[in-house]
């Protein structure tokens, strides 16, 4: 059985996203990688999508939208993530006080995380979204206050990292993919880049 490393050789990987969180997840793939990407791209959500479908979407309008036509020998992986909690999207927070109440949404509750990925070369392209469930215990307000000040989450999908503080001290449970609430569902992207 050949190794991904050996599948991908003729093929060079960017990655089309600025979050550090997906830089590390990928490097730890140990696939040469490179990173570029849009930082304009318009997130703008189309209401008549079911929340599910959304992540894969906003992954695709990354691709689409990046700043130059790939080589015959590129390969572009974008990916966007949603947090669904009590029939609500929870994407970035834009101030403290949007962080605050995404976080007492999610206090004491079990939401959704899903992230959509799509994988784009010069002829083809094929996307995928992973899902996966977080259970969160209750939160007290200076809690809360606590991780919004020293964090400040506002990069971040529900407005709150898997792997920061508030995720050690307030996730219960997950079921599902740990390194999809962080941001890229890895062990379905070395998959789905294996059956290319």
């Amino acid at each position: 059985m050949m190794l991904l490393q050996d599948k991908l050789k003729d093929w060079r990987v960017v990655l089309g996203s600025g979050s550090p969180r997906r830089h590390e997840l990928l490097k730890g793939l140990d696939i040469p990688f490179t990173v570029e990407y849009n930082p304009h791209v318009d997130e703008e959500i189309d209401p008549s999508l079911p929340p599910s479908a959304v992540p894969e979407a906003l992954a695709k309008q990354k691709s689409l939208a990046f700043l130059r036509p790939l080589a015959s020998d590129e390969l572009l992986i974008t990916a966007d993530t949603l947090v669904y909690c009590q029939g609500k999207i929870l994407g970035k927070p834009r101030s403290r006080e949007e962080a605050v109440n995404m976080l007492q949404l999610l206090s004491g509750h079990t939401h959704t995380v899903w992230t959509g990925v799509f994988l784009r070369t010069s002829k083809a392209s094929h996307s995928f979204t992973a899902s996966t469930e977080v259970t969160f215990s209750l939160l007290s307000e200076e809690e809360i206050a606590y991780y919004v000040d020293n964090y400040k989450p506002y990069d971040k999908a529900g407005a709150y990292g898997a792997q920061d503080w508030i995720g050690y001290v307030g996730i219960a449970h997950i079921n599902g993919s740990y390194f999809n609430v962080m941001g890229l569902p890895v062990h379905m992207l070395y998959k789905q880049l294996d059956a290319l």
